[in-house]
């Protein structure tokens, strides 16, 4: 886990992506325009949340993520993913 100087708003959370896949379980190398991109990381950062729902979720947890959800920036060279807290589908 890195710590980055970025600090969500509201109900959002920075997440550090896994890496995805370069071989499958049987050994097959996968190239990279077919990598699917991954659904599961480790939170980096939280916002403070809404006013009435504070967030629940912890930095350093492993969590899944929707396939689709959030924004990809990158931050000192890495690539991160912010999301909102509901798009969080739970902690591994």
């Amino acid at each position: 886990m890195s710590t980055v100087n970025f600090k969500p708003k509201g109900d959002r959370v920075l997440i550090e992506p896994a890496i995805a896949e370069t071989k499958t379980a049987s050994g097959i190398y996968i190239p990279e325009s077919a990598k699917e991109k991954p659904q599961e990381g480790i939170v980096v950062a939280v916002g403070p949340g809404k006013k009435d729902e504070p967030t629940t979720t912890k930095v350093g947890e492993k969590v899944l993520y929707g396939k689709y959800s959030g924004t990809e920036i990158k931050l000192d060279g890495k690539d991160y993913l912010i999301v909102r807290e509901s798009d969080i589908l739970g902690e591994i």
